[in-house]
């Protein structure tokens, strides 16, 4: 049985034609039983469908790759020659290094993103509880996870910031030493803050207000995170409850004065505010930073951080990548063990038969009466003799034909010491 990946991803398919192969997790326990049942030759499989990605890991029988390109396309009703070249493809090692390096985030559009092994656990759940997951796939995804764990808790993948959004999150973790107690204000509701808030609430930051100039917007992003919505009139009077504020609303005029932000201090008693201004145009008026117990940064201040942080993570990535190398160095060991198991169990199985033979014959004579010492030297020459039969005609062939491989692995196999010079 073989392993074999197969997929698309943000580096070989445009997102518009991702969207069109991703699958509903609805739909996934029938796409598993489709693939299991339509393709005789696929004994297990798996599917991990995510915004950057369409993958699927499956263990099918021998060297014939069934057509799963032609079924993916007509499971999503794509024409397939249009999704054949977007397509990769990997086989046995390679697709086991495939995918510890999917699940270990270097594979992903922001180098070492955590997000991706819980994505990974999910596919596998869904495997398994559709009956799809076999001996073949449950072990070769206890080793990808296995060295994924050890990329995040062995390597620094995923400690340093390589977006604003998190370089944010993580400036103000350096500012105040429990996230958690602090009351933080999001100004707007677009894909940086919701960043931004997924970051937060992995601090464990709960209660977070979130203002923007159209309301339901900010509604439905504080639904997702368990705050609170505000339109943009109440942003005077929410700051001065916050420790942390974050701006990004593509405004083009401030939407945050020094003014606004003095009264709000005056209330707070001068307790220090963190601000950050990711938007550009600014958010927050300069002079915001002048006042003494502001510390007011903005997108360039943070890309500094961004860079840093993303230089530490190709470092780290170097380190995952030797991780995973000897990772499957070992596994091929393993599979070479195993090749070697039933050759062993052959080997045992004629050797005792013989042995049982000889023996049986041993004590035949035995019993006739015939002198024990000469049963037990007729018992030896007969054991040595038949044991040897085989590798004897077998090396003698190969000498008389100059090859001389055979020779000089009997000699490693044997321990044979003597080696003579076989040139």
């Amino acid at each position: 049985m073989a392993l074999l990946t197969l997929g698309l991803n943000h580096t070989t398919a445009p997102v518009e034609l991702r969207e069109q192969v991703a699958f509903d997790a609805s739909r996934l326990p029938d796409a598993l039983a489709q693939l299991t049942q339509q393709f005789p030759g696929v004994r297990e499989g798996a599917i991990l469908s995510t915004c950057n990605r369409t993958e699927l890991f499956l263990a099918i029988d021998g060297d014939d790759e069934p057509d799963i390109v032609r079924w993916l396309a007509g499971f999503h009703a794509v024409d397939a020659e249009a999704l054949a070249p977007h397509i990769y493809a990997f086989k046995d090692l390679k697709a086991a290094q495939h995918m510890m390096r999917v699940a270990s985030g270097l594979d992903s559009l922001v180098l070492g993103e955590p997000q991706i092994l819980g994505q990974f656990k999910d596919a596998i759940r869904t495997a398994r509880d559709a009956l799809t997951c076999g001996t073949e796939l449950e072990q070769a995804f206890s080793k990808v996870l296995s060295i994924a764990k050890r990329v995040r808790t062995e390597t620094a993948i995923g400690r340093n910031p390589v977006s604003v959004a998190y370089a944010s999150v993580n400036l103000a973790s350096r500012i105040f030493s429990d996230l958690s107690s602090c009351k933080v204000v999001l100004v707007g509701a677009g894909e940086t803050i919701q960043l931004v808030a997924e970051h937060l609430n992995g601090q464990g930051v709960r209660g977070i207000d979130v203002v923007n100039r159209t309301l339901a917007n900010a509604e439905t992003l504080a639904a997702s995170i368990d705050g609170f919505a505000w339109p943009l009139t109440e942003l005077g009077e929410r700051i001065q409850h916050a420790d942390i504020v974050i701006a990004s609303t593509g405004a083009p005029v401030h939407v945050l004065g020094k003014g606004m932000v003095e009264r709000a201090q005056k209330a707070r008693r001068q307790k220090p505010m963190f601000m950050v201004d990711l938007a550009v145009p600014r958010d927050i008026e300069p002079e915001v930073g002048e006042i003494d117990s502001v510390y007011l940064y903005t997108v360039d201040d943070l890309q500094a951080v961004v860079e840093e942080g993303l230089e530490q993570r190709q470092e780290a990535a170097r380190h995952a990548e030797q991780l995973i190398k000897d990772a499957l160095d070992d596994w091929q060991r393993e599979i070479r063990g195993y090749r070697a198991v039933d050759t062993i169990k052959q080997l045992r199985d004629s050797t005792q038969e013989l042995s049982e033979h000889e023996l049986a014959r041993a004590i035949k004579a035995l019993e006739s009466g015939k002198p024990a010492d000469e049963v037990l030297q007729q018992l030896s020459r007969n054991l040595t003799n038949k044991f040897l039969h085989a590798p004897t005609v077998a090396l003698r062939s190969a000498a008389e034909q100059g090859d001389l491989s055979l020779i000089e692995a009997t000699h490693r196999l044997f321990t044979i010491d003597d080696i003579e010079d076989l040139d």
